[in-house]
This record gives structure tokens, sequence and C-alpha cells, in this order.
């Protein structure tokens, strides 16, 4: 049998060689930190036999796909220890998730104290150095095995007969599970319990209530020490604790879901809509306004009745249903119908601010990156099949120019294809996904597959994009559809003279107003670059004396967003109690700086720059926030 090495070097085994084998036939410290396998682009457990040739790759830990195998194992030694110590909870499922796992447990509401057990009993386990083995059942075989657990029942009854039922044994614990894992619990070192929160069975309001405890898992001592502390940076930049800090916006249990901006926080919400209409009409974007309730109806017409109901706020009037819009395309069609088209006419580029209504669980929320009530940068496109590929590349030129030279963002591009509730046909899905994929191509970007992630009427490329703390946040899309403006009888007439099906994209880049809103506050750590700080400047005086010179400089500024201290604290107070406020500018005047024409500046980072003429810094100013810095 012969074996392929990443390297290209070709060894030959007897048949029955685990890669474990192999990696002790290569040297024994490799054998040491090795954690799975892949042969044949399979994912494989090291002990695993192997009986045909094929391409080997051995996994270690710090590798993508060694890493996911230690967070998985890890779930494990989790769920054993819960049972270990509380031995009446029922475990149920415990997938892998970014930087991590969790596993929902059937048990009373843990508390942190139960955690910090939970996790020592994990660390206690790990160092029993257990081997960790893989065991195939029958259906019959898995239900009896699991006979006490209803939830391992309830998934072992899913699988189709005669299908492989496997499951992955360390002491006396045993779990249904699909694989791989490590050899030996001994791999599992460098993990973290971080919280436990509520969770449904299977996402079902419908069903019981699970404690689901959340950790994190990497392949060595540093990489979870600099994960830890970024965890701790996350905290202070929590936008809800940061929103309330500098007067931003807030919530009530009145409307929950639904955010209130404040004064400040309303300056940079339409800071944002401002530099989006602004970049609309350079771009040939028309912005319409429509209504906000609709005719159940419509949404039977697009298809969202069927798909997306149970996310829609509706109630019934004068013997009608009606529905609050949770997504404006249904009401740009409506726009586009009212009069006949030409193939001249197109592209047609309708944007909307409008509000829209999620009906979100209330366990889901959470300050504004889940809301109920939102606005989107939303825009729908209305194309020929010729200019797909055209249009497409536009709006991601359109993206990139947002992201990366505006507020900084690196981001990755994924391109999501048909879910199993798809509403169309095949052939025209297959269609809109080359197409897709054939714009990415074309524009020479690296993308990944995100399998049966598409809406319900078409593919997407979806953009995530990298916050200051390297975490990942889905903002922008671009989605494909032939199936609403076939359902809408919506069509133009060619140059043939004949009327052809329009095509249209949905496209948004910052995605709800709100979420982006929250993802900028914790970028930035709530310190708004000049252009999109609600307070751009504040004015300290020394003395009472200094206020009306203070106001003169305030009317040099101009337009710009400034505030004057002329509270009673001394400088060095109000200085500090500005700098929390997060104010760009910091200016001092006084008896010199009136005398000179001056104003003393300082930023919020402490760093002092000295007198400037007043008109220097107007002009200075002026410049860095025209250049949005």
């Amino acid at each position: 049998m012969k074996i392929t090495l990443p390297d290209g070097s070709v060894k030959e085994y007897k048949k029955g060689i685990t890669p474990l084998e192999i990696a002790k036939d290569i040297s024994e410290g490799l054998a040491r930190s090795v954690v799975a396998a892949k042969f044949n682009d399979k994912l494989i457990d090291l002990t695993t036999p192997l009986n045909q040739d094929g391409a080997l790759t051995l996994l270690r830990a710090d590798s993508p796909e060694g890493l996911e195998v230690i967070r998985h194992s890890t779930a494990h030694l989790l769920a054993q220890a819960v049972l270990e110590l509380y031995p009446s909870a029922r475990i149920t499922i415990g997938p892998v998730v970014e930087n991590g796992f969790y596993y929902d447990i059937d048990h009373d509401p843990l508390t942190p104290d139960d955690l910090q057990r939970i996790e020592k009993r994990m660390k206690e386990i790990a160092k029993r150095k257990l081997e960790v083995t893989r065991r195939e059942l029958t259906k019959k075989e898995a239900l009896e095995l699991f006979r006490d657990n209803p939830y391992k029942q309830e998934i072992i009854n899913e699988i189709p007969d005669g299908e492989t039922i496997s499951a992955y044994q360390q002491g006396e614990f045993i779990d249904l599970c699909r694989g791989p894992h490590v050899p030996n619990t001994k791999h599992l070192g460098h993990f973290k319990l971080t919280k436990i929160a509520g969770a449904y069975w299977r996402g079902d309001a419908n069903n019981k209530q699970l404690q689901r405890i959340y950790g994190v898992a990497f392949a060595t001592k540093e990489d979870l020490k600099n994960y830890l502390h970024l965890l701790e940076e996350a905290v202070k930049r929590d936008h809800r604790k940061l929103g309330k800090e500098l007067d931003l916006f807030s919530f009530s249990d009145l409307s929950p879901g639904c955010a209130f901006f404040h004064p400040k926080g309303t300056i940079v919400y339409n800071l944002l809509r401002d530099f989006m209409r602004e970049q609309y009409r350079k771009r040939g974007y028309q912005e319409v306004i429509t209504p906000n309730i609709f005719n159940a109806e419509l949404w039977k017409i697009s298809g969202h009745w069927d798909h997306y109901k149970e996310n829609m706020f509706t109630f019934d009037a004068e013997g009608q249903t009606f529905a609050l819009k949770p997504m404006n395309c249904p009401s740009h069609l409506l726009i586009y119908k009212q009069k006949v088209h030409s193939y001249r006419d197109l592209p047609l580029r309708l944007a909307d601010f409008g509000a829209l209504h999620r009906n979100e669980l209330s366990g889901t929320l959470g300050g504004l990156t889940r809301v109920r009530k939102l606005c989107q940068d939303d825009a729908h496109i209305f194309i020929t099949r010729s200019q797909i590929q055209e249009e497409i590349l536009n709006m991601m030129e359109f993206i990139n120019y947002v992201y990366v030279n505006i507020f900084g963002f690196d981001f990755t591009i994924e391109l999501s294809t048909r879910p199993d509730d798809f509403a169309g046909d095949l052939a025209v899905w297959e269609d809109a996904e080359s197409q897709l994929k054939a714009a990415l191509d074309d524009a020479g970007v690296e993308y990944s597959i995100n399998e049966g992630d598409g809406a319900f009427y078409g593919p997407k490329i979806d953009f995530h994009i990298k916050d200051a703390l390297q975490r990942s946040w889905q903002c922008a899309t671009i989605q494909l559809d032939f199936v609403l403006p076939q359902r809408f009888e919506a069509t133009y007439e060619g140059e043939d003279g004949k009327k052809h099906q329009v095509i249209m994209i949905h496209r948004a880049i910052f995605g709800s107003l709100e979420r982006f809103f929250g993802i900028l506050v914790e970028h930035y750590a709530g310190k708004f670059p000049t252009w999109l700080a609600p307070e751009q400047v504040v004015i300290c005086t020394v003395a009472d004396r200094h206020i009306e010179y203070a106001r003169r400089a305030k009317e040099i500024l101009g337009d710009v967003r400034v505030t004057i201290d002329d509270s009673a604290n001394s400088i060095p107070k109000k200085i500090r109690n500005n700098q929390l406020k997060k104010i760009p500018y910091i200016l001092v005047v006084g008896d010199q700086e009136e005398k000179n024409n001056t104003v003393t500046v300082r930023t919020r980072d402490g760093v002092v720059h000295g007198e400037k003429d007043v008109l220097q810094f107007a002009k200075e100013l002026e410049e860095e926030i025209t250049q949005r810095r």
C-alpha cells in the first residue's frame, strides 16, 4: 500500500497500519505532537486503519483542522466532567464554534462556582491520560447504550437505518459522535470555560431550556493566554457598556430589542447614513421611501410567508392579515412594476433606509448586534443578465472602499449556496451560483464556500469584517435573485422588442446600521475617528474670564461639533473628564492663549501638541474631517 505524504514522498506500508504508527515511523517527536489525520481529504482518527493507497496529512494541534479536533475533544472532556460532578445531568450536543466549543446540558441552572468546579475536574480528567477509542454501533445497540438519554435517542432515531453510528469512549465516559477525536486526553490542556447561557433544545422555544456551557481551547498555553487577554479587552469595549458611559443609546423593557439613540448616538447614526447617501449620489443609486405595513398577500407572493413568517410581526385588522416589513425587497419590486422598463433603463439601483422589524426571540437579543427594529443600507439593483458580472464587480469595489479606505477593516469573503428550503427551479439556482462564482473569480479574490447558507430566493456573497480584536462579523452581502422577480412577473423590454425577466441583486454594506454602529463602538473602543465623533472638540477654560475667548474660538471652528467646558473644575480635572468622554481634541485656553490668539492642543490619548494658532488648527481639523480621518 502506497502512502503519499505532504512533501510528495511516497512510502509503502502494510494494509491496516494507522496514521499514528506512520507518525512514529517518521519520528517519535512527530507522533507526540499530532492529534488527528487527513486521508484523501477526509478527517480521521490517528487510530483508523488504512487499507488503500492515498494521500496522508498528519495534523498537529496548531493546524486549523487539528485545532478543530482539539476543541471537539475538549467539548467531550466538558461533558465527562459534568456527568462526574452532576450524575443526574443529561448531555445533549457539543459542537465546535469559533475559538472554542459549547455543550448543552439538561440540568438545573448552573452558577459561576459550578463553572469553576467543572473546569477543575476537566483538568483532572485530562491528566489521567485516558485513551480515546471509537466504537461503531448498530442503531439498536446505540438506542440501548443511550437508553437513559432522550436527547441522544432522538438524534439516533433520525439516523437512517443501515447508516454507521459511532461513539467515542474515554474511561467510563462515552458519547455519541462522528469524530474524529484526539487519541488521548493528555492532548487537552489549554482550555478555559467562559460562560453559561440558556438555550432551547434544537433552538426551538417550544422545547426545554438547557444550560449551555461555553469554552475556548487552543494548541498552546501562549495562544490561550493571548485569547483570554482579548476577552478582557472585549469586556472593556462592550458596546452596551460604552453606549451607556458615552450616552449614545439605551434600551427599555417596554420595547425589547429596539434601541433608543440619544442625541450623541443619533449624530453618529446620521453620519453613517449621510456618508452612504453621498456614495449613492456618486454611484448612481436612487433613494426611495416605502411603507412599513403590508398585507399578507405581498409576503405570500414573495415567498416570505412560507419561509420567514415566524420572524415577522403580524396582526389582523378589518378582517385582513398584515405584517411589519422585515425587509425591503418586495416593496422595491412593487415600485419597479409601476411602469414598463426598457433595457436602456437598466441597471436601476433603488436604495432604502426604511425601518424594518424582525421577531427575534427575546433570548437572542443582545445590545445593538441583535435587535427587533433595524435600518439597513439596503439596495436592490434591477439588471439584465449581461450586466451581472459588471454590477457585482462594481459592488465589490464599493464594499472594499467602505471597509478598507474609510474604516480600515480587513475582511474575508464566502459564497453561500442553495439551502435545503430553496424556492424556484434547481437550474435557475445553479445558474445564479455559477454567475456569482464567475464574478468572484474575475475579481481575483480569495473566498470560501459556505454550503447551504444562501437565502431561500438566491445564493449570496457574504463579507466578514475583522475588528480590532480580530473577531469576525458578517455585514455586507450581495445576493443574486432570479426567483423574486419571477414571482412578481417583473420584466423589461429587450433589444429584440420582447419581454424578458429582470434580475435583481440584493445589496447591503453596513448591513444593519444598528449592528454596524455596535461593531464600530467596540472596534474603536468608543474612540470614534474625528469625522464620526459626536463631540469633536472641547474647549476647557482656565478661568471664567476666558469664557468669551472660548466662544470666539468656537465660532472660528465653524461647523465642527464643539462644546465648552467652563465648569468650576481644575484644568487637570477637566482634561481627565473629557478624556473619559473620548473627545478627539481637548483645547485649553487661558491668558497666554487669549493674548496669542492660540489654543493649547492635546488629544484624548494624552499627547500634548502645544500651542497652535486658532485659524491654523481650524484648517487642519477641517482637512482631517473632510478626509474622514
